[in-house]
């Protein structure tokens, strides 16, 4: 499968999320502690909110530990909102247009899991994309396709309500193949103001996904931990797998749950599929 992390606060430069912390998402490309793969090394992407009025992107096919540019980059940039993304593939090609996060306008998606049997189900899903939007498909893998089902349910709309159908359109479709469980996913998804995060499996038993706890809590408990003290009050992070040890700073978000983080607030929401 794959690994990432969203995170939104005061601006904060690549390289403190992706090389700094001990369990950060470079290591967890070598050596992921909770990932079905240990090793996540079939590309990357960082998708970041800058000036420009769209964010911006940087992808490669290189495993994440061994990109010079990745590490160039982080040492330079910084940003109040960041996805980030190291690919395991579960059968499309290691190319750039199949690595995460997928953007569309202001928006940015990344997805951990699959839709099983994905070339069985392909063209029925394929089909139900706006046809507006389909052309704007630039890669082979489930994930984009699964990101442009949502958008044509209506994601800028109402990101909750939009995944709900469009997983409810892919257990349909899915279950009319034949196929028992056919969703597993974590999805992260934003318009660069507010984060909505999703767990859910049709098997009900998800990859892993937690969320941070609050800043302010945490400095009190560590006044002599310098990364806490550099993060706002509204610093928060959703990931794969914790990015560190410190007791206290990560809560495991439960099965069938939207986290959605705006600001400094944070608000967890019941999932279920829409029934189509």
């Amino acid at each position: 499968m794959c690994r990432w992390l969203a995170y939104s606060g005061s601006p904060i430069n690549l390289e403190e999320l992706l090389y700094k912390p001990a369990n950060s998402l470079v290591m967890q490309s070598r050596h992921a502690r909770l990932g079905v793969e240990t090793t996540n090394g079939d590309g990357f992407g960082v998708g970041w909110y800058g000036s420009a009025p769209y964010p911006g992107l940087f992808h490669s096919t290189e495993p994440a530990w061994h990109d010079r540019n990745l590490r160039e980059l982080s040492g330079q940039a910084s940003s109040g909102r960041v996805f980030a993304h190291i690919r395991a593939s579960t059968g499309s090609a290691v190319q750039q247009t199949n690595c995460h996060p997928f953007r569309h306008r202001r928006w940015l998606w990344m997805h951990n899991g699959l839709i099983t049997d994905f070339p069985a189900v392909k063209r029925d899903l394929a089909m139900a994309v706006e046809p507006s939007l389909f052309p704007q498909i630039e890669g082979a893998t489930d994930s984009e396709l699964f990101f442009f089902l949502a958008l044509t349910f209506g994601l800028e709309q109402d990101p909750h309500g939009a995944v709900s159908a469009a997983v409810g359109l892919i257990e349909d479709v899915g279950r009319q193949h034949g196929i028992d469980f056919p969703i597993q996913m974590t999805v992260a998804t934003t318009d660069g103001d507010t984060t909505w995060a999703f767990r859910y499996s049709s098997e009900g038993r998800s990859r892993s996904l937690f969320h941070s706890t609050d800043v302010a809590t945490l400095r009190a408990q560590y006044p002599d931990n310098p990364m806490l003290h550099a993060l706002s009050d509204d610093a928060r992070l959703i990931v794969s797998e914790p990015l560190g040890d410190l007791r206290g700073a990560w809560r495991e978000v439960p099965e069938s749950t939207c986290v959605v983080v705006h600001g400094g607030g944070e608000d967890l929401l019941e999932f279920s599929p829409a029934v189509v």
